[in-house]
């Protein structure tokens, strides 16, 4: 005969066993939803960085054409593009700034590099090239429109 007292530790432990059976069984599914909704979420990230990419590239001025190959005049600042690869007084203008002993207006770059500074219509050509070296990452203008080499 059974002891029914081994019979009742038994089904109390079948109890428990059962419980944690339906806790692990939630936790489990609970697991695989969320590893779900990160492989989801990297589908997306990963279609976003490509468009951003995309955009980015769009964005980009498109290179100019000369004897039927695309060329850059200014190309952007990236790992790899040396000084050398800019127009000479384009590389005379960035040498002029670096030599500064700071941050310089477009007037202080004319001086250096022989613009006549008297005339506003012979430096106005001057300060579109420095905020084209700018706007291609060479230089940093600060908001009170001086130029300085990028830190």
């Amino acid at each position: 005969m059974l002891d029914p007292e081994l019979l009742e530790r038994i089904t109390a432990r079948r109890a428990e066993l059962d419980e944690l059976e339906e806790q692990l069984v939630k936790q489990l599914a609970d697991v695989r939803a969320e590893r779900d909704e990160l492989a989801v979420a990297e589908r997306v990230l990963e279609r976003m960085t490509g468009q951003l990419a995309q955009e980015r590239a769009s964005a980009r001025p498109m290179p100019g054409q000369v004897g039927g190959r695309a060329v850059m005049l200014i190309p952007h600042r990236e790992p790899g593009v040396e000084e050398d690869a800019l127009p000479w007084d384009y590389q005379r203008i960035i040498t002029a700034v670096r030599q500064a002993a700071g941050p310089v207006m477009a007037r202080e770059v004319g001086e250096v590099v022989g613009v006549d500074v008297s005339v506003k219509a012979k430096l106005e050509p001057l300060r579109s090239k420095l905020v084209r070296l700018v706007d291609r990452g060479w230089l940093r203008k600060l908001p009170d429109g001086r130029f300085t080499t990028r830190l």
